[in-house]
């Protein structure tokens, strides 16, 4: 049973998460020769405010922009 965990800043629609669990699960499908069933996807949403990039949080660097 191939486990798919996805980490994400948060901020995506409910659409944007259902069309990529949809789309990674056809590929995972494709790619592994296994049933849709069999696939799990795990997203989690991180707050911009727990991301960290360069030293620096994502919401941080956003207000720099």
């Amino acid at each position: 049973m191939p486990i798919i965990n996805i980490q994400l800043v948060e901020g995506r629609d409910e659409e944007q998460i259902e069309r990529l669990i949809a789309e990674v699960t056809e590929t995972v499908v494709r790619n592994l020769q296994v049933r849709p069933e069999q696939v799990r996807v795990l997203v989690t949403e991180i707050p911009a405010t727990h991301w960290g990039v360069g030293g620096k949080s994502k919401r941080s660097l956003e207000k720099e922009s």
